[in-house]
């Protein structure tokens, strides 16, 4: 028997978090926290009573809210083996300094020997199951997962994107199970149709602008589509440029784009005046890092803002959007529509459940796909 746990980010975007129970081995993916959520619906779902069984977590990227709950998963009680790539390990602390709860991180401790890293494409071993892995395209060193039971095939997603042209995404192989990303719910404008929105907006907007984004991921696909001059917050550079070196991650045109365009860019810091061209800042919800300080900036002196990925409620970006001082235009790092439904047909069109969208984005996902579990919800059990 097999069990589906459905920790966090089901019916909701963020604190994403699934556990797959075999008969042996109890295991978990991912551990994220929910940017603007209360105490109750911060982190997963997850009964602290039950944390200290798991045997293992694997982490598919280090984005908040797919790794900012493990000093809180530690601290209580967690001692399983942690899995995750080498890239995602190297970006870990900074999340936990940025999202954990202090109590939390007081306590985060991984010792050596419970901390495996590996490069996606490796087939891992836990607990006698086998689980190969594959590139998300999401971020360099992110990953998918499949857990092979015996008796079925259970493939997690993480966050992905199919047709980047900056990252390499690997096919998901054929699967019982799929968990999707549903960031985007029935969205299907993709990558090229928002780069020329993008383009255009940066086109008109002579006088300078601000772009808030996060630190891993986007700023690769920013770099790439932007011309001519523009300033980013200089401590965006040093893992810019450690991104690049991933190693099989990046398509190696992209990379001598990216590497021409921090050439010619101009390193900015807090204290300087606001540029005259456009501004990249981390991070892209303006909750914390730069963009917190830049953001109040650029809008008290009415310079433009442009708002590029999840506005979680709450936050400063969304509030700026929501009063109209700031615009959106989404550049796609999830799969849009047609995307996940290829990647459900890829993977054998089976069981499927989406995750890290809330209903309405389900049922607006199911359009693409019929067979989408849209009730699936965080807390369910689902026995496979």
């Amino acid at each position: 028997m097999t069990n589906l746990h459905l920790y966090g980010g089901f019916g909701e975007k963020g604190r994403t978090s699934v556990g797959v129970e075999t008969d042996g081995a109890k295991l978990i993916f991912d551990v994220g926290i929910k940017v603007g959520a209360g105490p109750d619906a911060y982190h997963p779902a997850i009964d602290p009573a039950e944390i200290p069984r798991l045997d293992a977590l694997f982490i598919s990227h280090a984005h908040e809210d797919h790794v900012g709950g493990l000093s809180w998963l530690i601290a209580n009680g967690f001692q399983g083996a942690v899995y995750m790539s080498h890239e995602a390990w190297a970006e870990t602390p900074a999340m936990q300094r940025l999202y954990a709860c202090p109590t939390d991180l007081a306590r985060f401790d991984l010792p050596g020997h419970r901390l495996h890293l590996f490069r996606p494409g490796a087939t891992l071993e836990c607990r006698g199951l086998r689980i190969p892995t594959g590139r998300s395209g999401h971020v360099p060193g992110g990953a998918w997962y499949v857990v092979e039971t015996g008796r079925e095939r259970i493939a997690y997603c993480g966050d992905m994107v199919p047709h980047s042209p900056v990252l390499v995404m690997d096919p998901v192989p054929a699967s019982d199970v799929i968990l999707l990303d549903a960031s985007y719910g029935g969205d299907d404008r993709g990558m090229a149709l928002r780069a020329g929105e993008i383009r255009d907006w940066l086109a008109a907007a002579k006088g300078g602008c601000l772009l808030p984004l996060p630190v891993s991921g986007k700023p690769l696909e920013v770099l790439a589509l932007l011309k001519g001059d523009f300033a980013i917050h200089h401590s965006m550079i040093a893992p810019i440029q450690s991104q690049l070196e991933s190693v099989g991650a990046l398509r190696p045109e992209a990379v001598a784009v990216i590497r021409a365009a921090l050439d010619r860019a101009r390193p900015w810091d807090d204290a300087d005046p606001l540029p005259a061209m456009p501004l990249l800042t981390w991070d892209g919800m303006g909750a914390t890092g730069p963009s917190a300080m830049a953001l109040a900036r650029a809008d008290a002196a009415g310079l433009p803002i442009l708002l590029t990925g999840h506005l979680p409620a709450d936050t400063p970006a969304r509030i700026l959007y929501d009063s109209g001082r700031a615009a959106w235009i989404r550049l796609p790092t999830h799969p849009v529509a047609s995307e996940n439904r290829a990647i459900w047909q890829g993977a054998g069109a089976g069981r499927v459940f989406g995750h890290s969208s809330d209903e309405p984005g389900l049922i607006a996902l199911q359009a693409a796909i019929p067979p989408l579990d849209t009730s699936a919800r965080t807390g369910q059990v689902h026995r496979l």
